[in-house]
């Protein structure tokens, strides 16, 4: 074989070799969670609406810090139905999480978590197959998600209540169908804790 044979062979050999080189300098970008910069849970007793919202315009690990309003307090002895709206209003028009919650319910789960001193029970109203896929198939199981719920009171009192997002919870976990956070595992998307009057 001549030099030039032997050259050329060389060079398209060692193009081929580059162009095959591993996909590890180039890894798949992440999928990252989406920005909740408003998170509003509306407390409703027939005509009577109590409203708590958090708004934080960077998301919960910007510098910003929240800014928390509660328009009321709760009545002693009163059922509220209850439901969740996350939003990202830092785009135009703002943009709704729950559709994104909604078609990965299986994936998504609020809980809600209460002092001791605050004498309210909550109680999930919602489950996944309420939902639809983005595919529009429903789930088949009736794990909960919580975007809806109820909150009873009994007597007046004081405390936090803390509503967590978790995203990819152990939702089979011992307790997680019924609310219990300890076993739920997963990433939290939002957390924020409100003080709360029963009246």
């Amino acid at each position: 074989m001549n030099t030039r044979k032997l050259l050329s062979t060389l060079i398209v050999g060692g193009i081929l070799f580059a162009s095959c080189s591993n996909d590890d300098d180039n890894p798949a970008p992440i999928n990252e969670g989406e920005l909740i910069t408003t998170m509003k849970i509306s407390l409703v007793d027939g005509s009577d609406t109590v409203t708590l919202t958090v708004k934080d315009e960077d998301g919960e690990e910007g510098p910003a810090k929240p800014v928390i309003d509660i328009s009321g307090n709760l009545k002693a002895n009163t059922r509220y139905s209850g439901s969740v709206e996350l939003l990202n209003e830092s785009e135009t028009p703002a943009e709704l999480i729950n559709e994104e919650i909604e078609a990965e319910a299986d994936e998504h789960q609020f809980f809600y978590e209460t002092s001791a001193a605050l004498n309210i029970t909550t109680a999930y109203t919602d489950k996944e197959s309420d939902y639809k896929k983005e595919d529009g198939t429903s789930f088949t199981t009736t794990n909960p998600v919580g975007l809806t719920f109820t909150v009873t009171t009994t007597d007046a009192g004081t405390g936090t209540f803390t509503v967590t997002l978790k995203h990819e919870p152990n939702k089979a976990a011992e307790g997680v169908a019924e609310g219990n956070i300890s076993n739920a595992g997963g990433n939290t998307d939002i957390t924020q804790s409100f003080d709360i009057t029963v009246q």
